[in-house]
Formats: C-alpha cells, structure tokens, sequence
C-alpha cells in the first residue's frame, strides 16, 4: 500500500484531547474516510469519544469503534484496512467495472460501463420489489465477520447511526447498544437498489436523505467540544449540470448535503442566542467545528461511488491521509483551543448564492 511519509505537525500543547468525528457517507467515496481515520488514529493525543456516522461513514464508525472495543487503536486500524479490502474482494467480479477506455485515461469513473448504464436505467424503471429481494448485500457477511455487536454496545466509543424511517421520513438515530448489522445496511440502503431494511416492523432507507452525517448528538451526548466533520460529497460545483446524469448526480450531492448544512447553520444561531449561564447551552456555544475534505473528491463523478476497484480505494485511502495530514500541518494547535472552520459564516452564506465550503 502507499502510504504517505509526510507528519503531522508538532503540536506544541501534549495534553490529551477529548474529541468527536462526523463522517459522512457516500459510497466507495468513503475510502477516503478510512485514511482520514487511519492517521487521526496514529495520534495518540486523540481521544475519540463518540462517532456519528451515515452510510459508508456508519460502516467506517462501526468499524472502528469495534477494534477499540477489541483491543484499541491499532486494532482498530487493522479492522478498518480489513473491511475495505474485503469490501474490495467482494466486488472482484461485479459487473461494475471500468472500461478500456477510463483504464487507458487514468479515469475512476463508471459512466461509459455497460452494467451502470443498464443498472442506472433499471433504478429509474423497475422497483427493487420488482426482483423479488434476489439481490443481497455483500456487505452483510462482512460486517458480521468483523464486528462483535455485543462488545461493541460496551466499548469505550459512543456510536450514533442516522437511518431514514420511510413511512415519516424523518431520520432515527441509533446508539451504540441498539446498532445490528440490520442498522448499519440500513443506514445505507440506497432505495433505488436495495428493498428497504426493516427494524422492529419499521422501513428505513439511506440515512443521508435525513442527516449526513447527524451532528445533534454528538453535542448533546458527548463531553467533547471539537468535533472532526470528514466530508466527502461536495457542497459546491462550479458547472451547471446538463446531461440527464449529472443532473441526478448533482440533485443526489444536494440532497445529501441539505440536513448537514442546516445542522450546522442551526449550531452557529444557537451560539448567538444561547444563555452562558446554562450548563447545556455553554457546551452549545463552546463547540469547535475541524474539517476534513479534499479537491479530489470534487473531481470524482457519482458512478465511481460504485467503483470498489482496490487500486480506486487506495486511491483514496492516500488522499483521506494527505488530507489529515495537510490538517495537522496548518491546523493541528488550533484543536482543543478554537474552530478551525467557521459555521458562523454559514448564517450569512444561506442568504447568498454559493456556501463558503
């Protein structure tokens, strides 16, 4: 595997940090999650409290809160390479694969891959009940291998899992002693592909139509005030779509990103009215907000989202570690002492035409 040999810069403070991840969800895209997550854990100064996760950012949580029930940080970094490679394994003879052409250009998209086109017109014409629920979900046997749910309601990691409830369309959020292997598919059941996962008699589907990830807990249930938001569905594009593709692929960025804005929108108004005096309201206002993302991701299309090749997750795997990197080189003294990505400019940017992220 390459692997980055750049370090993060010397943080000039050595006392422990307690802090909190959002990771967002999008397909294979989280790879680049993994990386990020593979150098936060190298620093040992980091004390990861809870994680909020949604889709491929559930997996990754799960994941990894299960290696530091199992046996800490390195444990932890084994399971997440191990999932990934199976992940990859798994997909070795999917039909989504790129063609002569995206292999010659260097390009990790699928667009021009028969089985995406056949499959993205399908989703647009026949139901997954159509199939008569033939498809399964690889990933089922996978994060059942992995992670032991029993250790992992006990472990040190508070997980929170956004799932979308299909009848209300509102999302619920699972804590730790409620997550199944059931929570995780649901959390990233795409409805186009897959029948929706049902938990007690409810339907849910893809957690990222209602929070992308879900940050509300994470400030109300931890004691941490920074907080790591990974993202990886680009907020801003500067072309307007015009093909019937990168129309739906920019509605899906939209959609996914929506909740996560006014999440955040919502943290920076609440900092301005909140009563100091209040214990609750203090932690409200006393949030640090660090990002983590990359220009990469902005250049990679929707199919590649399907795109599981391991020299693709690699990919990104290397870039999720530059980019912490790159974060620690300007940032790294700034956590625990102030937010190094400002949410108050999120009140004045929903008033103009392009957020500032």
């Amino acid at each position: 595997m390459t692997e980055p040999t750049a370090k993060l810069a010397k943080r000039r403070k050595g006392d422990p940090v307690l802090v909190d991840l959002a990771l967002q969800g999008g397909g294979s895209h989280g790879a680049f999650t993994w990386g990020v997550l593979d150098r936060l854990l190298e620093e040992d100064w980091l004390t990861i409290e809870g994680i909020s996760g949604t889709s491929a950012g559930a997996m990754n949580a799960a994941v990894l809160a299960a290696g530091m029930a199992a046996g800490g940080r390195e444990t932890a970094r084994e399971m997440l390479t191990a999932f990934w490679r199976r992940t990859s394994e798994a997909a070795r003879f999917s039909p989504f694969r790129r063609g002569p052409f995206e292999i010659a250009t260097g390009s990790w998209s699928l667009d021009n891959s028969p089985a995406f086109v056949v499959m993205d017109l399908m989703a647009r014409l026949v139901s997954p009940y159509a199939l008569g629920g033939a498809a399964g979900n690889p990933l089922r046997e996978i994060l059942c291998d992995l992670i032991d749910f029993p250790a992992l309601a006990n472990g040190p990691t508070k997980l929170f899992i956004t799932a979308t409830n299909v009848h209300t369309g509102q999302g619920r959020v699972f804590r730790r002693h409620e997550i199944s292997v059931d929570v995780l598919l649901a959390s990233a059941c795409l409805p186009s592909l897959y029948q929706a996962i049902e938990i007690d008699g409810v339907p849910y589907w893809d957690g990222g139509y209602a929070g992308n990830p879900t940050m509300t807990p994470l400030i109300r249930e931890c004691e941490s005030n920074d907080t790591f938001l990974v993202q990886i569905n680009p907020v801003a594009r500067d072309e307007t779509p015009r093909t019937a593709r990168e129309i739906a692929s920019r509605l899906n960025e939209i959609s996914f990103n929506a909740q996560l804005l006014k999440e955040l929108q919502m943290m920076a108004l609440l900092r301005r009215v909140v009563d100091p005096g209040n214990d609750e309201a203090r932690h409200w206002k006393e949030m640090r907000i660090h990002r983590i993302t990359s220009d990469v991701m902005v250049q990679l299309g929707h199919s590649s989202k399907l795109n599981a090749e391991w020299d693709f997750l690699q990919m990104l795997f290397d870039e999720g570690r530059r980019a912490a990197i790159a974060f620690g080189q300007a940032h790294l003294d700034d956590v625990g002492v102030r937010s190094t990505f400002d949410i108050e400019s999120l009140i004045e940017a929903s008033e103009v035409d392009r957020p500032p992220i």
